[in-house]
């Protein structure tokens, strides 16, 4: 792990001044858009007492992001880990993956996203083959890179096995990937089954 910067109230508005807020919660902004085009993402502890306080969510961040990398997944670049004034936050400053959301790709036009079905499936195959279970698999953080790969984003909620998911545990992914769907209101006319069928066969 780097070495945690301080980073205090005054800095932090320095930091974010001019910023785009991509997320915000009733607490306050999650995700900025800095200026010269990086993230910089809070994380929140919510209970005084949780694992969160020995592993922050940003030391989890940056390490997925290793890891990921490590295993030839795309993913966010991490820059700076930082520690804030309130003990409760922490943050990640990062260089962002480049490329298009499927779920922005699927919004945009959902009668052509057929052709993107077997690069998604064959994806989240590979994702699980090489042990990595992600309770935040959606299309929002999945991204088609320039060059025409898929890569993973706000990957915090990620964890890594030393073998291969199991079907069971596949399943309970993919799961997920249907309840996010559903929240979105898209699992009607999503082709779930289609994408389901692909990543579980044998």
């Amino acid at each position: 792990m780097p070495i945690k910067t301080k980073l205090n109230n005054d800095m932090l508005a320095t930091l974010t001044a001019g910023a785009q807020v991509l997320e915000e919660d009733s607490l306050g902004p999650k995700v900025y858009r800095l200026a010269d085009g990086n993230f910089l993402k809070l994380f929140r502890r919510k209970r005084l007492i949780s694992s969160a306080l020995f592993v922050p969510y940003s030391d989890r961040f940056w390490l997925n992001a290793v890891r990921l990398k490590e295993l030839g997944i795309a993913t966010l670049t991490p820059l700076e880990l930082y520690r804030l004034e309130d003990s409760s936050l922490s943050a990640v400053l990062y260089s962002p993956l480049q490329g298009k959301t499927l779920k922005d790709i699927y919004l945009d036009e959902p009668d052509a996203f057929g052709k993107h079905l077997p690069i998604l499936s064959d994806f989240i195959r590979t994702l699980h083959r090489r042990g990595i279970y992600f309770r935040s698999l959606h299309l929002g953080n999945i991204v088609l890179t320039p060059e025409g790969s898929l890569g993973l984003i706000d990957i915090a909620d990620l964890s890594f096995q030393r073998r291969p998911l199991s079907k069971a545990k596949a399943r309970r992914n993919l799961a997920h990937f249907t309840r996010l769907l559903e929240n979105l209101g898209l699992a009607e006319q999503f082709p779930l089954a289609a994408l389901t069928s692909a990543v579980l066969k044998d």
